[in-house]
C-alpha cells in the first residue's frame, strides 16, 4: 500500500512539473510510438446502397421493413424478413447508408399510416382505394404509371417528402454510434432517361440537423447528372455539409453512364470534366445487378473478365448493342479517362471503387449461403419465383430478360480509415482510399513507390513503411527523378470465415503516344503455385461439392503477398494500376438454395463462383 501511495504522489508531482520539464526528460515520455501516427490503420466494411420500405419500388411490392429494422440487421441483430424468414448476418457491418429512392420517398409507409396530407391528394386516394380493396398489384400499377409519366403527382406537397426524409434521418441519428457503428445519411437519385440506368447515391458527411434542411433531389426534378451536381453544390451551402455521389450499374445504362457526349448531346468541355471528377470520386463497381469491372468483349485477354455478367439490355425492354459496352464498364472508363486527360488536361473518370448491395429488402446480405435476394418477392423460398422472376429487361422478350437467379450476392464497400465515424468514412470515400469486394471480407493493401523491395512484404510495419515510402490506393504517383519504374507491394488476407485466396493480380491501363489506350493483366502472387513470367503456373483447382454445397481450403492460401515492378514502364506515359484479388471457387447462392430447398439448380447457373476484391487505382501522372 505504501508503494502505491508513493507512486501516486510521484505521478501527481510529475504532472504538476510537466510544463517546466522538456518532453525528452525523462525518456519514457516518448515511449509509445503511436501518438505520432495518423495514417489510416483500420479497414471497415459496409454497404452504401440499401433500400427499405421507404423506397416505392420496395415498399409497394412487399417490403415492410423500415430504416430501424435495416440498421438493427446491419448491426448484427436477428430480424424477421418481410416474408417472415428469420435473418441475421454472420458478422455485423461497420457502416450503412440507407439510400432510398428520392422519387415518391416514403410513399408506402405513409400510405399504410393513412397520412392525412397524402390522403388529401387524388393520387393518394387512388392508392388507398386499391390497398383497401385488397389489390396491392393495382396500387403498384397506379404508382408505376404515374412515375413513368415523368411528372410528380405529389409535387405540390413537399411536406410529404419532408416527413419521410425526417423519419429516415432520425433513424440514422438513433443508430449512429461513433467508434462502433456508422449510419451515414444518403438517398438515391434514380435517373432513368428511356429507362436507361443513370442512378447515383448521394452521401452526406454530416448528420440530421443539416440534412433536414433539404428535400432529396429526384428524377422528377431532372434526369441530367449535371443538374444533380448543381443541386449538390447548393445543398452543401444549405446544409453546411459536404456531399458526394456514387454512380452505379453502368452495365444497365445502354452506353449512357460513360458516354462520349453529355446527356444533352453537347460535346464535353473542361468544366464538365472538372465537375464530374469533383462530385463523383467513387464508382460502385459490383452489386446485385451484375459486376461492372469489365466485359469479355472489352478485355478478351483477361481470363476472369466474364464474371456475373449482365449484358442483355437495361432495366426496361430496350436491347443492348455491342457498341454500347465500352461506355458501360469501369475499366474502359478508366482507360478513356486517361485519353481525355491527355487531350484536354482533365480526367473525368478518375474514380475509386466500392461494392454495395442495392438490396430492396432492407437486409444487406452478401453471403452466398445467406442471400435474401433483390426484392421481397424473391426472398428465400422453394417457390420458382426465387429463380424465375424477371428482374431486368422488364417488358421485353427472353433476349433482354435477366432472371432472379442471375442476381449476384454482392457486394461490400471497404474503406481504410483511423476510426469508425461519419467523417472518417466519408473522407476515405472522397480521397478514394477504398476498395470493393463481391461479398467476402477480404483485406487488401497496396502501395506504389520507387524504393520498395520484395523483402518489404513481410515487414511488421508494412503500413507505416508503405505510407512513408509510397502512395496508397486512390492516389497519384509522380514520375521518379531518376526515371525508375514504379514498384508495388501488395498484401491480401482472406475473410477469416471464408475461402483461401487464389491469386493477386495487377491490372494496368495506359495511354499510348497516338492517343489510344491499352491494358494488361499481371499475376503477382499465386496461392499454392509457382509464379512464372508473371503468370500463375496452372489452375487453382476446385474443391466445390455442388450436391452437398461444400468446399474446402485444401487449395489456395490464407495470406498472399506480391511484389511487382512494371516491366514496360515509360515515365512519360499516363497510366493507372489497380489490384484484383481472387478467391478459390466456392458454391454460388443458387447452389446453396438447390440443396436447402431440394430444387434443381437453374439451367445456366454456375455451380461455383470465384469471389473477388478490386482496389481503387493508383494513377501514374506521367511527364508533360
Amino acid at each position: 500500500m505504501l508503494r502505491l501511495i508513493f507512486f501516486l504522489y510521484f505521478m501527481i508531482v510529475s504532472a504538476a512539473a510537466a510544463e517546466d520539464t522538456p518532453a525528452t526528460q525523462p525518456g519514457d515520455r516518448n515511449y509509445s510510438p503511436y501518438p505520432q501516427q495518423d495514417f489510416p490503420n483500420q479497414v471497415f466494411f459496409g454497404d452504401t446502397h440499401l433500400h427499405t420500405t421507404y423506397s416505392a419500388d420496395a415498399g409497394m411490392i412487399g417490403n415492410t421493413l423500415g430504416p430501424d429494422e435495416a440498421y438493427r440487421f446491419a448491426k448484427g441483430q436477428i430480424v424477421a424478413s418481410s416474408t417472415g424468414v428469420q435473418a441475421r448476418l454472420r458478422r455485423p457491418l461497420d457502416f450503412l447508408v440507407i439510400a432510398d429512392h428520392a422519387e415518391n420517398l416514403g410513399l408506402a409507409p405513409l400510405l399504410m399510416a393513412k397520412d392525412e396530407v397524402l390522403l388529401s391528394t387524388e393520387f393518394g386516394q387512388q392508392l388507398d382505394a386499391a390497398v383497401e380493396a385488397g389489390d396491392p398489384a393495382g396500387a403498384w400499377s397506379i404508382w408505376s404509371q404515374a412515375k413513368s409519366g415523368g411528372v410528380d403527382p405529389l409535387a405540390d406537397y413537399p411536406e410529404i417528402y419532408q416527413s419521410a426524409w425526417s423519419n429516415i434521418t432520425e433513424a440514422a441519428e438513433a443508430h449512429n454510434s461513433p467508434g462502433f457503428f456508422t449510419a451515414l445519411i444518403g438517398f438515391e437519385w434514380t435517373s432513368n432517361p428511356g429507362r436507361n440506368n443513370l442512378h447515383r447515391n448521394v452521401i452526406f458527411r454530416g448528420g440530421k440537423e443539416g440534412a433536414d434542411k433539404i428535400i432529396p433531389f429526384s428524377n422528377f426534378d431532372s434526369f441530367d447528372p449535371e443538374d444533380l451536381w448543381q443541386w449538390m453544390e447548393q445543398a452543401e451551402v444549405t446544409t453546411g455539409q459536404k456531399l458526394l455521389a456514387i454512380p452505379h450499374n453502368g452495365n444497365l445504362s445502354n452506353g449512357l453512364m460513360f458516354d462520349e457526349v453529355r446527356l444533352s448531346g453537347e460535346a464535353f468541355d473542361v468544366e464538365y470534366f472538372k465537375r464530374r471528377a469533383r462530385w463523383e470520386p467513387i464508382y460502385e463497381i459490383t452489386q446485385m445487378k451484375g459486376d461492372g469491372e469489365t466485359h469479355p468483349m472489352l478485355s478478351p485477354d483477361d481470363a476472369f473478365a466474364d464474371f456475373e455478367t449482365w449484358d442483355k439490355g437495361q432495366l426496361g425492354p430496350e436491347p443492348k448493342t455491342p457498341e454500347m459496352l465500352p461506355r458501360e464498364y469501369a475499366r474502359s472508363a478508366l482507360r478513356r479517362g486517361l485519353a481525355y486527360e491527355g487531350e484536354m488536361g482533365v480526367n473525368p473518370f478518375k474514380f475509386g471503387v466500392i461494392g454495395s448491395t442495392d438490396s430492396h429488402t432492407s437486409l444487406s446480405t452478401v453471403g452466398e449461403d445467406n442471400f435474401f435476394g433483390k426484392v421481397a418477392a424473391v426472398e428465400p423460398t422453394a417457390d420458382p419465383i426465387r429463380f424465375e422472376e424477371v428482374v431486368g429487361g422488364i417488358g421485353g422478350d427472353d433476349s433482354v430478360a435477366q432472371y432472379a437467379w442471375q442476381t449476384s450476392a454482392s457486394g461490400l464497400a471497404a474503406v481504410w480509415a483511423r476510426e469508425n465515424t461519419r467523417e472518417a468514412i466519408w473522407d476515405a470515400l472522397a480521397r478514394k482510399e477504398v476498395f470493393a469486394t463481391t461479398g467476402p471480407r477480404i483485406r487488401v493493401r497496396v502501395f506504389a513507390g520507387y524504393d520498395f523491395l520484395e523483402a518489404d512484404l513481410p515487414r511488421a510495419d508494412f503500413d507505416a513503411y508503405g505510407y512513408d515510402n509510397g502512395v496508397p490506393m486512390g492516389s497519384d504517383l509522380f514520375p521518379d527523378a531518376e526515371g525508375r519504374a514504379p514498384r508495388f507491394v501488395v498484401r491480401a488476407l482472406r475473410d477469416p470465415d471464408g475461402a483461401n485466396l487464389d491469386r493477386i493480380q495487377i491490372i494496368k491501363g495506359w495511354l499510348n503516344a497516338d492517343g489510344s489506350t491499352s491494358e494488361q493483366v499481371y499475376d503477382v502472387a499465386c496461392g499454392g503455385r509457382e509464379l512464372i513470367n508473371q503468370v500463375c503456373d496452372g489452375q487453382v483447382g476446385n474443391t466445390v461439392d455442388s450436391v452437398a454445397s461444400t468446399w474446402t481450403n485444401d487449395i489456395g492460401q490464407a495470406v498472399l503477398a506480391g511484389f511487382w515492378e512494371d516491366p514496360n514502364y515509360d515515365p512519360k506515359q499516363k497510366a493507372f494500376y489497380y489490384v484484383r484479388v481472387l478467391q478459390i471457387p466456392t458454391p454460388r447462392w443458387t447452389t446453396y438454395d438447390a440443396k436447402v430447398f431440394g430444387v434443381a439448380t437453374p439451367e445456366g447457373a454456375p455451380l461455383s463462383i470465384q469471389e473477388r476484391a478490386y482496389t481503387s487505382p493508383i494513377w501514374h501522372v506521367g511527364y508533360e
